[in-house]
């Protein structure tokens, strides 16, 4: 890792915990505010950590896009979880057969940024 992305992730570690300190839940409930602070940190630390070894500069690059993807738009509609994918779960795949893996596959790719790394976790 070049010392400028190392800056450049430790700068975005830093935000998320300044976010996180700043916090504020949309229903303005102290207990929910407290809870969401608490993912923000949780969720950082844990994601920040599982990336600690990786090496390769691509791979670096997508996990950075996802962590200020994820930065945006938890800023943006206020809610600290990922935002879900509003398909039914095999809703487009016949139950059998070739289409099935197909529509997988194409669902996995489909996948947004904000969310590859968070099923890993979960």
């Amino acid at each position: 890792m070049t010392p400028a992305t190392r800056q450049e992730v430790l700068g975005l570690y830093r935000k998320i915990l300044q976010i996180a300190k700043n916090w504020q839940s949309a229903s303005g409930q102290i207990e929910e505010t407290m809870r969401e602070k608490e993912y923000i940190k949780n969720e950082a630390r844990t994601l920040f950590r599982k990336n600690k070894n990786v090496t390769d500069p691509k791979l670096i690059k997508q996990c950075i896009e996802e962590c200020e993807a994820r930065i945006e738009i938890g800023l943006h509609y206020n809610i600290p979880y990922p935002r879900p994918i509003h398909l039914p779960p095999m809703g487009l795949a016949h139950k059998q057969g070739r289409m099935l893996r197909h529509q997988e596959k194409l669902r996995k790719i489909s996948k947004p940024i904000y969310l590859k790394s968070h099923d890993e976790v979960s």
